[in-house]
């Protein structure tokens, strides 16, 4: 279908209005978004600097300080047991397939 001379008119202004439209709502999003992020974080940090945070997280510290240790421990001994059960094997295990068995399952 050719274009009109008229129709070329209206396709570029239509193409001009959707860039302006499109600018303009980046720039009021940006500047509305930037607010907003900026309400959250200052919520965040009064959130976070509160004395009862700052107690629940030095609570917090202290325990995985005391448990450090023993999860130490809990992956070093996993770790012994996976390096001497590969060294047993020189090739990875496969599964093997299941012959079928001629009895039914319980479940038939």
């Amino acid at each position: 279908m050719p274009i009109r001379a008229g129709q070329n008119g209206a396709i570029m202004r239509g193409k001009l209005q959707l860039l302006v439209g499109l600018a303009a709502g980046y720039v009021l999003g940006s500047r509305a978004g930037r607010q907003r992020y900026e309400e959250i974080k200052r919520v965040a940090v009064k959130l976070w600097n509160d004395p009862r945070v700052q107690t629940q997280v030095k609570n917090a510290e202290g325990y995985a300080k005391d448990k450090a240790p023993q999860v130490v421990d809990f992956l070093s001994d996993g770790a012994k047991k996976v390096v001497s059960q590969g060294r047993g094997h020189s090739k990875p295990a496969t599964a093997k397939p299941r012959a079928a068995s001629a009895k039914p399952s319980a479940a038939e």
